[in-house]
């Protein structure tokens, strides 16, 4: 998207100004990277994009009223030679598998941001992917393992807000015995312990919301 001699134009994507300034100071010194705009959600981010056209987005996934997948979808739709980079606490994140999907270019664990932050920018800017090698083998074990079912996303969901087998059971038209035969396959598939770990895992993964 730009030429040799020209900067990398970055849009910061993050709810967390604190992330935001982190960057822009890691940013600041490099006389080929620039940081054209910021936004703090999702919806501000498409709007932004719209108007920057940067070359490279940093893009967090959990943000309030529209999230980093939703966002992501909607720029790749407008603008199919969006390049942008993947941020996300977690490293499991289902949402991150989800975001590859929809085109994302990169992956950065905001722990790692430090070493990697610089290398994926211009990486990305020449048309690479970065995506390190042991989280591109965790994405490709994900892609190979089966899913949850819209069902048992539904019953998760169910116990994330505290109800019992047998109101989920009413709730849903189907047997006790039913709920706990999803519950076993949901925890087999995520390798939860037991329904709260299967929970926080949810959460964690962003299968769930509470």
């Amino acid at each position: 998207m730009q030429s040799p001699k020209e900067a990398i134009r970055v849009l910061v994507v993050d709810d967390h100004p604190l992330l935001r300034d982190g960057i822009a100071a890691t940013l600041a010194a490099q006389p080929d990277i620039t940081i054209v705009g910021e936004a703090a959600d999702g919806r501000e981010a498409v709007q932004l994009f719209r108007s920057l056209q940067p070359d490279v987005t940093l893009m967090d996934l959990q943000m309030p009223k529209v999230d980093g997948v939703e966002a992501i979808v909607a720029i790749r739709e407008e603008f199919p030679s969006a390049r942008i980079a993947i941020l996300t606490t977690y490293r499991r994140d289902i949402r991150a598998l989800h975001a590859i999907k929809a085109g994302a270019y990169g992956y950065l664990l905001k722990s790692t941001l430090r070493k990697e932050l610089l290398d994926a920018i211009r990486a990305i800017a020449a048309g690479r992917r970065y995506i390190p090698a042991e989280i591109a083998a965790e994405l490709a074990d994900r892609l190979s393992q089966e899913s949850l079912t819209p069902r048992e996303v539904q019953v998760l969901q169910c116990v994330a807000m505290g109800k019992p087998n047998k109101q989920i059971a009413a709730e849903l038209m189907i047997s006790e015995d039913t709920i706990k035969g999803h519950l076993r396959s949901i925890m087999e598939k995520m390798g939860a312990s037991n329904r709260t770990h299967a929970v926080t895992m949810g959460i964690q993964r962003g299968i769930i919301t509470v």
